[in-house]
């Protein structure tokens, strides 16, 4: 069974659940899931794990995302994207200099209320289940933060610019809230994901014009932890230890990088594989001492052990 991280350059159309299942299909494993639902209409970069690497995909949600974005002035929809009922149109009289000045205003952090059809929960339910059925639902608003914005050009309905944004910051309410800032409405006309953290759409495969998957399409568990986490390179004799779930003390460490008390930090076998994540009981720079004065204090606890 293979094991991994895949980079999907999802198409127009399907949902983050489709592609999930697409892969189970190609990959012919049940055990597959992604680092964040990209919206149906949106294109662009999906984390998918396989195998054991699902067991990794929750240091993956939190990263920052960046994203390609039309926004289109002057309408308001349902869904604030272009694939919902149209329910205002307002005509666009701002000029350039307005929309710039106001898009801008939004870098930083700000409360955002996520739309209502949205994957977000209420009660157990998806929002957009709930708006199906009729049932409208105001979320609390959520403090987010932009990061970038960087205006590509301006065609007036039509703003294009890039956004790097933190997790859990819906473009479509970015959208939103321009045209209410403008007076004019505005929905997410086009949506592209183009960067997760330090991964970027670049060499990212469409699964749905492929019916079959090499391993190198993979990032395999050592590549994808090596991005996330300080790495600790323990002794062939603590391995078993490790993969028993029992403590690390400083004679099992072989080598390591700089990490602090209580970070999170991989665990590498002497051969260069990957084994566990684990929580550090001590900062890295007591290691030597301890070592010289023959203190066999416990460093690492395994938090998640990969066979």
């Amino acid at each position: 069974m293979r094991n991994g991280i895949l980079k999907v350059d999802k198409p127009s159309g399907p949902t983050s659940h489709d592609v999930v299942d697409r892969v189970r299909r190609l990959t012919l494993t049940k055990r597959v899931g992604h680092s964040g639902t990209l919206d149906p209409f949106a294109t662009g970069l999906l984390l998918i794990g396989v195998g054991s690497a699902t067991r990794l995909l929750e240091y993956l949600l939190h990263m920052d995302k960046t994203y390609e974005v039309v926004a289109k002035l002057g309408v308001v929809t349902d869904t604030f994207d272009k694939n919902g009922k149209i329910v205002e149109k307002h005509p666009c009289t701002v000029d350039e200099k307005s929309i710039r000045e106001v898009l801008n205003s939004f870098v930083g952090e700000y409360d955002q209320v996520p739309p209502m059809y949205s994957s977000k929960k209420y009660n157990g339910t998806r929002l957009y289940k709930l708006a199906r059925a009729g049932k409208i639902i105001t979320m609390p608003p959520k403090r987010v933060k932009i990061h970038l914005i960087d205006i590509l050009k301006i065609d007036i309905p039509y703003v294009h610019f890039v956004a790097v944004v933190s997790e859990g910051t819906y473009i479509r309410a970015l959208c939103r809230d321009l045209g209410m800032s403008l007076g004019c409405g505005a929905i997410a006309y086009k949506l592209r994901r183009i960067r997760i953290g330090n991964f970027d759409v670049e060499g990212a495969i469409d699964v749905y014009k492929t019916d079959h998957l090499e391993d190198h399409d993979f990032i395999t568990l050592e590549e994808i932890t090596n991005s996330l986490f300080p790495t600790v390179i323990i002794t062939e004799e603590a391995v078993n230890s490790v993969l028993n779930g029992q403590p690390v003390t400083v004679e099992g460490i072989k080598s390591f990088d700089e990490f602090g008390k209580k970070e999170l930090v991989r665990i590498i076998e002497p051969t260069g594989k990957f084994i566990s994540i684990a929580v550090s009981e001590r900062k890295s720079t007591y290691i030597p001492t301890l070592k010289r004065l023959g203190k066999q204090e416990i460093i690492l606890r395994p938090k998640k052990v990969f066979i």
